[in-house]
């Protein structure tokens, strides 16, 4: 199993950045990695939703199903699938001043001969990590001044 973890500090509201972060489509402005984002049911955004994304690592593309299984006052958890592994994005988002403190877990898991890769794997999800926490900061910054008349 790999996991990384950054805390950091945003201008927008933990309300604002959660209903930005639970869909996850979204993904594609702020997840670094990600190619596609696709929506695979449709209504609001609820428990239960899920979304075929697309993904560059470690110089192939990687397709794994992700659905919500959390979105609470304080925190979005999203669970990515596919044969070769699972992937949990938690998102804890609490006020701060008068933006929000956002801790970021990935964790990865990798399953059947895929395991093999884990000590690769865990250098390039760390670099993944900073350029997400880099790239997540810039987006949910700018939603703020996006949304002003």
């Amino acid at each position: 199993m790999t996991v990384t973890t950054r805390t950091f500090t945003v201008v927008p509201k933990p309300a604002e950045v959660l209903e930005y972060l639970a869909d996850f489509g979204n993904a594609e402005q702020w997840d670094p990695g990600t190619v596609s984002c696709t929506r695979l049911d449709s209504g609001p955004v609820t428990i239960g939703s899920s979304w075929r994304n697309v993904s560059k690592f470690i110089g192939r593309e990687v397709e794994l199903t992700y659905t919500l299984r959390e979105s609470t006052a304080s925190r979005v958890v999203l669970e990515g699938r596919n044969d070769s592994a699972t992937s949990t994005d938690t998102m804890e988002v609490v006020p701060n001043g008068a933006g929000s403190r956002i801790t970021y877990t990935a964790d990865l898991e990798m399953h059947g001969v895929a395991k093999l890769a884990t000590p690769i794997v865990k250098v390039v999800f760390e670099k993944l990590g900073n350029d997400t926490e880099d790239q997540m900061s810039d987006v949910l910054n700018g939603l703020s001044s996006s949304r002003k008349p």
